[in-house]
């Protein structure tokens, strides 16, 4: 017998989960499917930003500790891993509450798959339903692409960030595949707490996205903290022996190898449809294997979209929540939002983050722009000094003319917050002067943008 909805949600992530509270506010009837309870909200409250950002947090105030013995350290760990689950368990149960109490809402644990255009058959721990939804949003996000290693699948001490962040015991030597924006924050906050991280990054450059002096800035914090960063490395295999394990890796044509107790794969993640039969519904996918969509994240049928990391491009939770916005438009607004409309600014949650937004000065130089650049070491900002937070820098590039930012990346405490304030100016077209100008409380990390922007003549 079929279960009919108004609307057929496949994820609870972060998209997913505010169109089904938002449809339900509309009188809808919802469906929302998720294959596991332990996802109730999404990849970031469970595997992603939330845990990970809190033990960048507790990490740090574990290194305010100053020295001390590894198994103090390891104590630390432990107890910044319960308190991670603590965290992600509470926001676990409110994002299932939010829509599990709704009276219009049916929140249902199994994996779906598509039998038809407006029919998905889900398979719960002890039944099979079939429902049938006028429309199908489809929000199931992403999963860690596992590298064809020789070894990886098979050895148990080789993780990736979703089951690295169930680790209990501290590791003292851990190897990261990969050197992404995954791997830099793990890399961080495991250094904080004590291991020995080795980074083995395939390719030749260093954080490869980021301008040269920006990614020596961060290298340069990283190997502060005790990571060593090797470029170049091809990793060939994972061996077991014994009571640790063994990563092989080809380095100017010479295989080499380095023991670890723990190796983390960061080697990027693809869309999660795996399962999903999107052929019986005709949802076309691209080549990369994410969601076709169009602008307003519409698929091939007119009648599903896709929303998050699952329709490929940045993975970001408050991209997620625009695709929800561009979602509602479509569906009860203008219809004017769409998918090009939106340049974020992303950070890596390392210590001290990274923030970046727009161009970098690389990107603009290679479109021949006209371009003026300022740069400022952390260390000359006295809320940097007091805190005693001087590593990093501020780099802000602009076209020359028209005074217009063009890109801004800021390496220091407080990134986060402050590059919202930078794309603010640039989403409300604002020129650098506005920012350079500003009235700032002091003191505080954000009238740094006084100094930097005043460079710029």
């Amino acid at each position: 017998m079929q279960q009919r909805y108004n609307a057929i949600i496949i994820g609870f992530g972060k998209g997913g989960k505010t169109l089904a509270a938002y449809l339900a506010d509309q009188g809808q009837s919802v469906a929302i499917v998720e294959r596991s309870d332990k996802m109730y909200g999404g990849t970031c409250i469970n595997i992603a930003c939330i845990p990970t950002k809190t033990l960048v947090y507790e990490a740090h105030k574990s290194l305010c500790r100053g020295e001390r013995s590894f198994e103090e350290k390891a104590a630390d760990y432990r107890r910044a891993i319960a308190r991670k689950n603590e965290v992600t368990g509470f926001l676990r149960g409110k994002n299932y509450a939010m829509l599990a109490d709704r009276d219009n809402v049916d929140v249902i644990t199994g994996t779906a798959s598509f039998v038809s255009p407006h029919e998905v058959e889900v398979k719960t721990a002890d039944k099979t339903l079939l429902l049938s939804g006028e429309r199908i949003f489809i929000n199931t996000g992403g999963e860690t692409v596992i590298p064809p290693i020789e070894g990886v699948r098979e050895n148990p001490r080789v993780y990736t960030s979703t089951t690295m962040l169930e680790l209990e015991d501290l590791p003292r030597r851990l190897i990261i595949l990969g050197g992404g924006y995954i791997a830099l924050e793990f890399a961080s906050f495991y250094a904080e707490f004590g291991s020995r991280v080795t980074i083995l990054e395939r390719g030749s450059r260093f954080l490869a996205r980021e301008d040269a002096d920006v990614a020596d800035s961060v290298r340069k914090a990283l190997e502060n903290k005790g990571v060593t960063i090797i470029t170049g490395a091809s990793a060939s295999a994972v061996r077991d022996a014994g009571d640790e394990a063994e990563v092989r890796f080809i380095l100017d044509g010479t295989e080499q190898a380095l023991p670890a107790d723990a190796i983390l794969l960061a080697t990027g993640r693809r869309p999660l449809t795996a399962g999903l039969n999107l052929e019986a519904a005709g949802v076309k996918t691209t080549e990369q294997g994410a969601i076709a969509v169009d602008e307003r994240l519409q698929t091939s049928v007119p009648h599903i979209w896709a929303l998050g990391d699952v329709k490929g491009g940045p993975q970001f939770t408050y991209i997620s929540l625009d695709d929800f916005r561009i979602v509602r438009d479509a569906l009860y607004g203008e219809g004017k939002r769409v998918a090009s409309d939106r340049d974020p600014a992303y950070t890596v949650f390392m210590d001290p983050p990274l923030g970046r937004v727009g161009l970098t000065e690389q990107a603009a130089r290679d479109k021949n722009l006209d371009i003026k650049v300022a740069v400022l070491p952390a260390a000359a900002i006295p809320r940097a000094r007091l805190m005693g937070e001087t590593t990093g820098m501020l780099k802000a590039v602009v076209d020359a003319k028209t005074g217009t930012i063009l890109g801004c990346a800021l390496h220091c405490a407080d990134a986060g917050e402050m590059i919202n304030v930078v794309e603010t100016a640039i989403r409300a077209g604002k020129g650098y002067t506005f920012l350079r100008d500003m009235i700032y409380t002091h003191p505080s990390m954000t009238e740094a943008l006084n100094d930097l922007l005043s460079k710029i003549k």
